[in-house]
């Protein structure tokens, strides 16, 4: 059964006893940060940690526990999407994409558990007072600094809002948007919104900037955990994130209407923020912030928000995740991503086997991927594909190589492509779009790109020496040695075999 809420998924951790309940006071001013960066940075991402006694800016207690590190692990992201292992939804993806209708009348009726689970998917309202708006605090009451807001990195602009999902709708066709973007508490009722250019939800604010209309914003925190994760997915602008989390989760997201706009939010949120942003009012200074590329982005300027009301439950918790020098929690989020997504990458690029993006390269940066090699020049072609593939296209440098390699170690995925490559044979440069927070550009979110092609070399590519075989021990020979490995007295922490 799926996990309806953010304390589902804290309970759920807790009895797998990969929860540490801090009970000691802790300061949201780096203190948080310091404690969670630790952990994270421990074999296996750390464990879950739920801070009971945060305390605040001006170490008063705070009445609201602060949850991290809650997707942190393999484990705890395959927990909060309900699976054993993360490729069990690629899977259920391809097999909705092959999906072909049968010629018999027994064949279609056999096919319809597989459109019914389809049609199961869509979100629906919660009837009733929902557990989102237990309490509400509206206009003049609302108040920010009383919620445990922490401050990360010593550099920051100030208090960040990073786990949250931002709701916006597009004002011609009505579609939603759910995203996560880092959202800066600039005082008791305002907020600074960075949304990055190529972000849906900046689509739609320049929309509504150009009809001069306010824009309704809500920021929800907590929620279902896999409406969590949707809204850091890279999803085309025409789906529906809530509906995206139902086909996760098997069951349709719960949603209530927002007290003091139109817009639908997760019944299930621990505490929702409600708002707008007038584009006729200049845009404020946001940042810096510590970010997932381990440096700080530079400030600059972003929409302000207004924080018209301020709905939570009546014993909340504060979601929140920390990003900086890899590897952090954003690894697993975007792992998940990486896992889920490749079925659909395949339908467009059906050589590839496989692909990882390794938490030095903080997604954007650096993309191994296996190919079945058909012919000469393939991986040049698989290297193209990629870069026209949506946030693919920041991807800066991309490494292919061939489908023997397990792409998953980056260890030998490095090995394999240094022995492979002849640097200025294999070594192709192109220009494109590039991360916004990529400092290193030669231009703002525009820079150039490197691939290189690591795969075995053919006659065709020019190659006319003997490629070598990998050495690998015979079979028989490890047979032998596994039987009488117990014997030997050699204790390699079950490294043995």
């Amino acid at each position: 059964m799926a996990l309806d809420s953010l304390r589902a998924l804290i309970e759920a951790i807790a009895a797998r006893g990969d929860l540490v309940r801090v009970d000691h006071p802790v300061s949201i001013d780096k203190e948080i940060t310091e404690i969670a960066d630790r952990c994270m940075k421990s074999p296996g991402g750390g464990p879950a940690l739920l801070f009971t006694r945060p305390t605040l800016a001006g170490g008063a207690p705070s009445r609201y526990p602060v949850a991290v590190n809650l997707f942190g692990s393999g484990p705890r992201m395959a927990l909060a999407l309900g699976v054993e292992c993360l490729d069990e939804i690629g899977e259920r993806i391809a097999a909705l994409l092959h999906l072909k209708v049968p010629d018999t009348l027994l064949g279609k009726l056999a096919l319809l558990p597989q459109l019914a689970e389809v049609a199961k998917f869509p979100p629906k309202t919660a009837g009733g007072r929902p557990a989102c708006q237990e309490v509400v605090i509206r206009e003049g009451d609302v108040d920010l600094a009383q919620f445990p807001v922490p401050v990360c990195w010593p550099e920051d602009g100030g208090p960040y809002i990073t786990l949250a999902g931002v709701i916006t709708r597009d004002p011609g066709s009505g579609t939603r948007n759910v995203g996560m973007y880092r959202v800066q508490v600039l005082g008791k009722n305002e907020l600074a919104m960075h949304w990055q250019r190529h972000k849906v939800g900046a689509a739609h604010w320049r929309a509504m900037a150009e009809r001069g209309e306010r824009m309704p914003v809500a920021i929800a925190l907590g929620g279902d955990p896999a409406s969590i994760y949707a809204a850091s997915a890279p999803l085309p602008p025409t789906i529906d994130e809530f509906l995206f989390a139902g086909f996760l989760r098997r069951e349709p997201v719960r949603l209530a209407k927002a007290v003091t706009s139109d817009l639908d939010v997760p019944a299930e949120a621990e505490i929702v923020l409600e708002g707008y942003i007038d584009p006729r009012e200049e845009l404020v200074l946001e940042g810096p912030f510590g970010d997932h590329t381990g440096f700080y982005s530079l400030a600059d300027y972003y929409p302000k928000v207004h924080v018209t009301a301020v709905t939570l439950r009546t014993e909340a918790i504060w979601p929140h995740t920390i990003v900086g020098r890899p590897p952090m929690e954003d690894y697993w989020l975007g792992h998940a991503t990486e896992r889920i997504f490749l079925p659909l990458l395949k339908l467009t690029i059906p050589e590839i086997v496989d692909m990882h993006m390794p938490a030095a390269g903080i997604f954007h940066n650096l993309v191994f991927v296996s190919i079945d090699k058909q012919y000469p020049g393939q991986a040049y072609k698989v290297m193209n594909g990629l870069w026209g593939q949506g946030l693919m296209s920041l991807a800066k440098v991309v490494i292919v190589l061939d489908r023997d390699v397990n792409v998953q170690d980056p260890q030998e995925a490095w090995w394999v492509a240094l022995n492979h490559i002849d640097p200025e044979r294999d070594v192709r440069f192109t220009m494109g779009p590039i991360d916004v927070l990529d400092h290193s550009s030669r231009g703002f979110t525009f820079g150039s790109k490197m691939g290189i092609d690591a795969t075995r070399k053919w006659k065709e590519e020019g190659f006319t020496r003997e490629w070598p075989n990998r050495i690998v021990m015979d079979a028989e020979t490890k047979r032998r040695i596994d039987a009488m490995w117990g014997e030997l007295g050699i204790d390699l922490g079950g490294r043995g075999r």
